[in-house]
């Protein structure tokens, strides 16, 4: 009977574990969200003055070798800081995904000023690079460095690297909501309670912070005149299939491009950087329009959509150049230009049909928006996140059901073909999973058991579990059971498994396939 009124007092006693870290958060976010808008405004002023260095030298000519000599010494610089901190180099998404798993460590402040600096001056020089990678990984560093100088614990520093993430995501887009589901989804795989509430507070700080610089108006704000009849579903099936097949290309084409670089450019890594320097001159030249991460190009064709053979054009330009400006290693990111690339998908597809005299020309706008969503689904893997971030960016909810059934679609698809997500993709580029390491401090995996795998209905007496690893917890609904052989595994189980810090991503590469005892 004592025993029974201890515990009764222990469940009674407030827990506010959740308060600290949803404040916690908060003040992550709106620094995140601080950085991130000086970053993105400083990259929209630079395409600004780029703009009108173009134009100067179309007007005269002989400011063509200096502009030259700029962008050269750009890339040396930009170049430069990546051979210091490689970690700098691409999106910044696999970098903050590697280090969330643990296969990949870097020092906060070094990364945070380089990549700050770089992003500015590769993405504000017009190649076609997102903003939207190197944001979250500055609002993850901020996150770490925050963890850090507070002197956190090995779990809460992850979980301010996930929320500083979102917050980073966030101010870029101005959606706190899919910027949430993104870090859940794509980078930390894993919804735990605390993750997802402490980095939704983060995110929803950062959007205010942002919304300070820049306003309410959505990033996307695209007015459209109708809504999509059931009748024009059918359309949506194909649209996907589409986006699919497509997303699958670009897929390849991207993780091959490190390599094609590689055997075809006889130059350090390092200076790869000086082809899409030099290349984007005369792109800037003759369509200075199109430069940059994809922005203005949506809100234009969704505007004043071109002709078929003009979006063709587009495309393969933007295609290409935006494999070339990736492929490089230069700091900036491929979100941004996957959303460009599916508008410019989803009105080649419009346009078609409307010259077949299949659908009328009242929809095409629609068909721009849904296939953003449905190209990065298929790209990414994460369904939702991209439902969620186009309803966000466009400001309405009355595409919601015609994003849904393009995005499962198309997702569907590039799965069929053997596709995989993309950011893990170009993480397992980077990294490898760990050795098993038995040496320094602990810390705490948690792995989910989703429904339809292989532990489901087993004990967990069943399973070899790895060594230097202990199963210390399952996490089920809102409580904890503390494990032993007997205990049976269901659908929805959170493992609790500790580990020291080295070894957590070789435990998490191990958990997905552990072997069943022998008998």
């Amino acid at each position: 009977m004592q025993w029974q009124g201890s515990l009764d007092n222990k469940k009674s006693s407030p827990d506010d574990t959740r308060l600290v870290s949803i404040i916690n958060g908060c003040l992550t976010g709106a620094l995140a969200g601080l950085v991130v808008s000086v970053f993105r405004l400083a990259i929209v002023q630079s395409l600004k003055l780029v703009t009108i260095v173009y134009d100067q030298i179309s007007h005269n000519w002989a400011i063509l070798p200096i502009w030259l000599l700029v962008m050269l010494g750009l890339a040396v610089v930009v170049g430069y800081l990546g051979k210091q901190f490689p970690e700098i180099k691409g999106s910044g998404i696999p970098q903050v995904e590697g280090q969330l798993s643990g296969n990949l460590e870097y020092p906060w402040w070094s990364i945070l000023w380089r990549k700050f600096i770089g992003g500015i001056l590769a993405i504000g020089s017009g190649l076609f690079l997102g903003r939207e990678g190197p944001s979250i990984q500055l609002g993850a560093t901020i996150g770490q460095g925050y963890a850090e100088l507070t002197h956190e614990s090995e779990v809460n520093r992850r979980v301010f690297i996930a929320s500083g993430a979102a917050a980073g995501l966030s101010a870029a887009f101005n959606a706190p909501i899919a910027s949430t589901l993104f870090v859940l989804e794509e980078v930390y795989h894993n919804f735990s309670p605390l993750i997802w509430t402490t980095a939704l507070a983060s995110a929803i700080a950062s959007n205010f912070v942002s919304t300070v610089f820049f306003g309410l108006t959505p990033v996307l704000h695209i007015v459209y005149t109708k809504t999509l009849p059931l009748t024009m579903y059918p359309h949506l099936l194909f649209l996907g299939i589409f986006l699919g097949v497509m997303g699958f290309v670009y897929q390849r084409v991207l993780l091959k491009m490190g390599d094609w670089y590689e055997y075809l450019i006889k130059l350090p890594k390092w200076l790869f950087g000086m082809v899409p320097f030099i290349l984007v001159i005369p792109i800037g030249l003759l369509v200075p329009n199109l430069l940059g991460g994809g922005n203005s190009i949506i809100l234009n064709i969704a505007g004043h959509t071109p002709g078929l053979l003009i979006l063709l054009g587009i495309f393969i330009l933007r295609f290409v150049f935006s494999m070339i400006s990736y492929g490089s290693g230069l700091p900036g990111g491929i979100f941004l230009p996957i959303l460009s690339l599916g508008a410019i998908l989803g009105a080649i597809y419009g346009q078609t049909m409307i010259w077949l005299g299949i659908f009328p020309a009242s929809y095409l706008t629609n068909f721009i928006i849904i296939a953003m969503a449905g190209y990065f689904a298929g790209i990414g893997k994460a369904p939702f996140t991209a439902i969620l971030l186009i309803t966000e960016m466009v400001g309405t909810l009355h595409h919601l059901m015609p994003l849904a059934v393009v995005s499962i679609t198309a997702y569907v698809v590039v799965d069929l073909l053997g596709g995989a997500p993309i950011y893990e993709s170009l993480l397992h580029k980077i990294v490898k999973p760990s050795v098993p390491n038995a040496r320094g401090k602990l810390d705490r995996v948690e792995f989910p058991v989703f429904a339809g795998s292989y532990m489901v209905g087993h004990q967990v007496r069943d399973f070899q579990w790895p060594q230097n690893s202990l199963l210390i917890a399952i996490r089920r609904g809102e409580r904890e059971v503390i494990p032993h052989g007997d205990t049976l595994l269901i659908a929805g189980d959170t493992l609790v498994v500790t580990t020291n810090h080295r070894n957590r991503g070789n435990l998490l590469h191990l958990l997905h396939q552990l072997p069943m005892q022998t008998k």
